[in-house]
């Protein structure tokens, strides 16, 4: 999957008031339910709206769910761009900073997890529609990091010898691993050693 060009991440965080209802009320059932659990009806009901609603805008569950996840991906995408391009800070610091704020919105979520891994765990097995989807989110995420990585390599933050490709893809697994821990245990205490430990493994010095 490649990554959302910045026109695109606007057009769906700025899409039809009754879609984007839909949608911030399917992430927070999805986050909480699964996909298998998620009834249009209780959508519905939570939303206030008529089935005739979704319809317009979805052809179906799959098809919501799907566009969920392109949403998600559009509000990950506006956070490694903050993140990411700020120049004041060190590589290194803005890669802790866009997690650290992924670890804020978990917890204001009530420590439910990453959208992505849970469907991920939930669907790869049943659906090579949602696999390759969510392997795909996580490939752009993990780009996204590699890029900031190489910045650092290229300034002497990190080994001039390592694959930054390599780096991010584990950065990504370790999270998502981490993920699930303050998931299971309702407490940020797992993401914060990740990355601590990741942050103290790869820097120079």
């Amino acid at each position: 999957m490649e990554t959302i060009p910045s026109s695109s991440n606007e057009r769906v965080l700025e899409m039809h008031t009754t879609k984007r209802r839909l949608i911030d009320a399917g992430l927070v059932m999805l986050l909480k339910h699964g996909y298998n659990d998620l009834g249009i009806q209780a959508l519905l009901a939570v939303t206030c709206l008529p089935k005739g609603s979704f319809y317009h805008h979805f052809k179906d569950k799959e098809d919501f769910a799907l566009q969920v996840l392109d949403s998600y991906m559009a509000q990950v995408h506006a956070g490694l761009d903050e993140c990411l391009s700020d120049l004041t800070r060190r590589p290194l610091e803005r890669i802790r900073a866009f997690f650290e704020s992924t670890r804020q919105s978990y917890g204001d979520e009530g420590y439910m997890g990453c959208l992505i891994g849970g469907l991920g765990q939930e669907l790869s097995g049943i659906s090579d529609l949602f696999r390759h989807k969510i392997e795909g989110c996580f490939s752009a995420i993990a780009t996204r990091m590699a890029d900031c990585l190489e910045e650092a390599r290229q300034e002497g933050d990190i080994p001039s010898d390592c694959d930054v490709r390599e780096m991010a893809d584990l950065l990504v697994n370790c999270w998502e691993g981490a993920a699930l821990r303050s998931r299971l245990r309702r407490s940020p205490d797992s993401l914060n050693s990740m990355l601590d430990f990741y942050i103290r493994a790869v820097a120079v010095g």
